[in-house]
């Protein structure tokens, strides 16, 4: 149950759009895959981009440049949807920050989130599945994880929760903290109730804390980032992965802003770095 919604040639690869039936948000769900041109050939690996509030697939395959890099590289660009579509629960489209386009990549366990809002179940199998199914040729022993804000804490904490599937992550103006940020604690309480404890299964830095582990994280933040202090936290990051070793780059970029200038600037090293720990 998978449908080509378009294509188009781009650096030599083709930049398609699906969707498909979700089991795990029950409903439709769209995702958007580039195919480098060396696809044509062989198998090639995956970088998973998760986006931020407010975003859908359609963001980054149209801002963010990363086309020309995935070719260069050889590497596929797979980009979901940040929440489920089509519906009208109560509140869902009431505000920015919750609902519709704030997934926040998690299994949600409240009424009535938790009859649809499964993004951290639908990243982790169905989207790998059904972008499989749409390339055959794509390396699903390859994958690795990416994301900016909101999608910066999932690729985090996917990264984290399944390190086995994922051979890298990085992140742009991620969300580090959310348990300790205004929107991850409105997300959270209505999406994982008032019990704290539940939520650190969904905080980076708590996950590390907890015993969670990968190798390496690259991080690029912009300075001129105005959710740098009240929503992001970066020493928060930087704490954890000090106290227990991981190796963290974190490129504080002066002037930069939270925006897709930001991610086009840098884009091209959070690709290179993927494809360096890509390799078979």
């Amino acid at each position: 149950m998978i449908e080509k919604k378009s294509e188009a040639l781009c650096f030599g690869g083709r930049q398609q759009v699906w969707t498909h039936k979700s089991e795990a948000t029950a409903t439709d769900m769209t995702f958007g895959l580039y195919l480098p041109p060396q696809a044509e050939e062989g198998s090639v690996p995956v970088l998973v981009f998760l986006s931020g509030l407010t975003c859908t697939h359609e963001n980054v395959i149209t801002k963010a440049g990363a086309q020309h890099y995935c070719a260069e590289h050889g590497i596929a660009l797979l980009a979901p949807d940040t929440s489920p579509r089509g519906l009208d629960l109560p509140g869902e489209h009431d505000d920015y920050d919750f609902g519709s386009g704030a997934g926040f990549y998690l299994n949600a366990t409240q009424e009535p989130w938790d009859a649809h809002y499964h993004m951290a179940r639908y990243v982790r199998g169905e989207l790998l599945d059904a972008a499989e199914m749409a390339a055959p040729g794509l390396d699903m022993d390859r994958v690795s994880i990416t994301g900016h804000s909101m999608g910066g804490h999932g690729a985090l904490t996917l990264a984290l929760r399944h390190p086995d599937r994922f051979k890298s992550v990085s992140a742009f103006a991620p969300i580090c903290a959310p348990s300790e940020v205004p929107w991850g604690e409105k997300a959270f309480s209505r999406y994982l109730g008032e019990d704290r404890k539940s939520w650190r299964r969904y905080d980076a830095c708590a996950l590390i804390e907890d015993g969670a582990r990968v190798p390496e994280i690259l991080v690029d933040q912009g300075l001129a980032d105005n959710f740098l202090d009240e929503q992001l936290r970066p020493e928060r990051l930087e704490e954890a992965c000090r106290d227990t070793g991981i190796t963290l780059t974190v490129r504080r970029q002066a002037g930069y802003d939270h925006s897709y200038y930001f991610i086009s600037t840098f884009i091209g090293d959070h690709i290179r770095w993927a494809a360096e720990r890509l390799k078979a």
